[in-house]
């Protein structure tokens, strides 16, 4: 399959796969519009150059499955991320009132002097934290799965917590 017949194909398709995808994905992740359209057509591509389009059915219709199985997928997919946060959030948020009293309590030199007492793996991830940045954000940076990121966030800010309790040693 040529770019330029592609090309064609979704300039055709278009309407009919932004249709499907805003009927099924729900409205709170409206933002992902533009990503599951774009999966739609990577999928309808990868399944076109192996030949695996049947036309049983229109072009259109085929694309319109597509699209609305992406977008059901997508809905779960953000689903389950928004749980995991809930649980992640519930979990730390006591913690991160300790850690946050105990930063408050001391001077920024000498935290800053703990925080780089940190191995490199935790010091990068919570630093990169602290200006703000996602953990996606922080995962796509650092080429790691956000798992990893999420995993040394948590043990980061343990050692941390630990270190101020300790006076300096993790």
């Amino acid at each position: 399959m040529s770019e330029e017949s592609f090309a064609k194909i979704i300039r055709e398709t278009k309407v009919v796969v932004l249709s499907a995808v805003k009927k099924h994905l729900f409205e709170h992740y409206a933002h992902a519009l533009d990503d599951v359209v774009q999966e739609t057509y990577f999928k309808a591509f990868d399944s076109l150059v192996k030949e695996k389009f049947r036309e049983e059915s229109k072009l259109s219709t085929w694309l319109y499955v597509i699209a609305k199985n992406e977008a059901l997928r997508m809905n779960g997919k953000l689903k389950r991320e928004e749980q995991k946060k809930d649980l992640f959030g519930i979990f730390f948020r006591e913690k991160e009132k300790e850690l946050d009293e105990k930063l408050n309590t001391l001077e920024i030199e000498d935290t800053l002097k703990k925080v780089n007492l940190l191995p490199l793996k935790y010091r990068s991830i919570l630093m990169l934290y602290s200006e703000g940045l996602s953990e996606k954000e922080i995962a796509e940076k650092l080429l790691l799965p956000s798992g990893t990121v999420k995993s040394r966030i948590y043990r980061g800010r343990k050692k941390m917590l630990r270190m101020l309790e300790n006076g300096g040693t993790a």
